[in-house]
This record gives C-alpha cells, structure tokens and sequence, in this order.
C-alpha cells in the first residue's frame, strides 16, 4: 500500500471556487471509479495551497484507477479544462509515501 500526496498552486483568487469544484465534482467522480481519497487540505496562512492525498493497494491498481479517471471521456471532455483554469499545473507536485511501521494508515 501507498499513498500520494498530491501539492498544487491554486490560482489567486480562487480557493473557494477551487475547493467546491474538489468536493462536489472532483472528488465524488475520481471516488465513483474506485478512487480511495484519504483527505483534502487548503494552506491555512497561503490559501493557494492545496493539498490531498489519496490511497493505492499496489501499482497495478494506481494504473488501472488512472486508466479509469483520466482516460474517460468525462474528464477528458468536461473535467481536465476547469481544473486547468483554477490551478497551475506547472506547479503540482506529487510525492509517493509509504507507511513507516507504526503509521496508523496503513
């Protein structure tokens, strides 16, 4: 099992907007293909910053949900313009973890 932890630049201003789009579109459409989102997070001191995280039971999977989510005429048609008007995506970041042994996610 892993975890992504995925860091983007929200663009200025839209935060708000940002967040709504996450948690009533985003979020639902990538959990209804199998998606496991562990949490979402907006910086508290630079709300710009918006953190999420989301859970894999092997590599394999990660692919397939990929698969699923980002080549489906949803996101493709409808889905991947917005989310390219709110954030910068020259600025994402995401960083594969792996629980140490003690981690209550597991």
């Amino acid at each position: 099992m892993f975890v992504e932890l995925r860091q983007y630049r929200i663009q200025p201003g839209r935060s708000e907007e940002w967040v709504k789009y996450m948690e009533e579109e985003l979020i639902p459409f990538q959990v209804s293909k199998g998606m496991v989102v562990l949490g979402s997070w907006i910086g508290e001191q630079d709300p710009t910053v918006y953190v999420w995280m989301r859970r894999f039971e092997s590599e394999s999977e990660r692919e397939r949900l990929y698969k699923a989510v980002y080549e489906s005429d949803t996101w493709k048609n409808r889905m991947s313009a917005r989310v390219g008007e709110l954030i910068d995506r020259t600025q994402i970041v995401v960083t594969r973890l792996t629980a140490t042994p003690r981690s209550v996610i597991q």
